[in-house]
């Protein structure tokens, strides 16, 4: 085993610890970015925050991760006819679907005109809460409200029938049926199901699954390759070992790039060139997830190659931004990114425990 550089290793946890902390909200909410952004990244996404809490659930923080989840029930609660409303009728609008960004203190929706429909942020949540409770032991549902609006959101799945429905998925854009969204309302069904009191009905799992490996390897029609797809890697764990190999090989050799990985070809989004073409924008939490999946793999080697690329990511600041312009140094302003500054954080906190198990083991 090659040895892993662990320079500081300490500080730089607690930096980037702190870095995320500052994100947080009294609520218990997080930005996306810095709470003044002037890019609409002040504002606290369910997906975002998803993923931001991972690093605290990493280093044993139950009380934040506990904080976060109580906001986001409240949130859900806030806007409980909208839910009901869908349940009783399939929205026929995009605004009639669940919001997936909010006012991170009003828990208020924000209406501009976007993509609304996002189920993959609502199989986060369910994926999330069932997790906590039944592996990691934490009670998340604390009372009567907290089972009911679960159960609604597990109704409302049912009803927008997501194994089919096309959503703007992880990205916020084109409406299709995107891989990554029906495995993540899979991942969600399944894990929330373990909760004896939340009553899934036993087709909407099998349905999501039936679409999602017809998909498979794609993202969707239109989409060959996706770096969202490595979320049914880590965190969902909704795919076979081929189905598994496929995406992490495709991932590496079409869209890793010098400073990041790009999201999928022709990514107009911060897109260098100016007709959008072959100059994507490159993500810096792109590294750090390939890194946890190769850790969960126990292919350590390949997980401290890529902690090294995400620790080149780190800007002037101190900070990991969302992405840099393409084969650059210069990153775009959304810096820090929570997400990810979380991925990073959960990245070198289990790569350096086992590094220091070796060690250990050596003296």
């Amino acid at each position: 085993m090659k040895p892993f550089k662990q320079v500081n290793y300490d500080d730089l946890v607690r930096h980037h610890l702190s870095i995320l902390n500052s994100l947080k909200y009294k609520s218990g909410l997080f930005a996306a970015s810095k709470k003044k952004a002037n890019t609409g990244y002040e504002k606290a996404w369910l997906r975002d925050n998803f993923y931001e809490c991972l690093a605290f659930e990493k280093i044993g923080d139950w009380e934040t991760v506990l904080k976060t989840y109580q906001a986001i029930l409240e949130i859900f609660k806030k806007h409980e006819y909208k839910i009901d409303y869908a349940i009783s009728k399939k929205p026929e609008n995009k605004f009639e679907y669940i919001h997936p960004r909010y006012d991170p203190e009003s828990f208020d929706e924000f209406w501009e005109e976007w993509g609304f429909k996002q189920h993959d942020a609502i199989g986060a949540i369910l994926f999330k809460i069932g997790k906590l409770e039944h592996v990691q032991g934490v009670q998340i549902l604390k009372s009567e409200s907290d089972m009911r609006i679960v159960q609604k959101l597990v109704y409302y799945l049912d009803s927008i029938a997501y194994w089919k429905d096309p959503d703007s998925g992880i990205w916020e854009e084109d409406e299709e049926v995107h891989a990554s969204s029906v495995g993540a309302c899979v991942a969600g069904l399944k894990m929330i199901k373990n909760n004896t009191k939340i009553h899934v009905p036993s087709h909407l799992i099998k349905v999501g699954e039936k679409t999602l490996h017809s998909l498979l390897p794609r993202e969707s029609k239109k989409k060959f390759v996706d770096l969202a797809l490595l979320s049914l890697i880590w965190p969902y764990n909704v795919v076979t070992a081929k189905e598994k190999k496929e995406i992490l090989s495709n991932v590496v050799y079409h869209l890793e790039r010098k400073r990041g990985v790009i999201r999928y070809k022709n990514d107009h989004y911060y897109n260098k060139n100016r007709d959008g073409y072959s100059e994507e924008a490159e993500w810096t939490f792109g590294y750090s997830w390939l890194a946890i999946i190769y850790e969960k793999s126990g292919q350590w080697d390949k997980a401290a190659e890529y902690i090294e690329k995400a620790k080149q990511t780190i800007n002037q600041d101190g900070e990991i931004p969302e992405l840099y312009f393409s084969n650059s140094q210069k990153n775009n302003e959304n810096s820090p990114l929570g997400w990810s500054e979380s991925l990073f954080i959960v990245a070198l906190y289990k790569l350096s425990k086992k590094y220091d198990g070796v060690r250990d083991e050596k003296h």
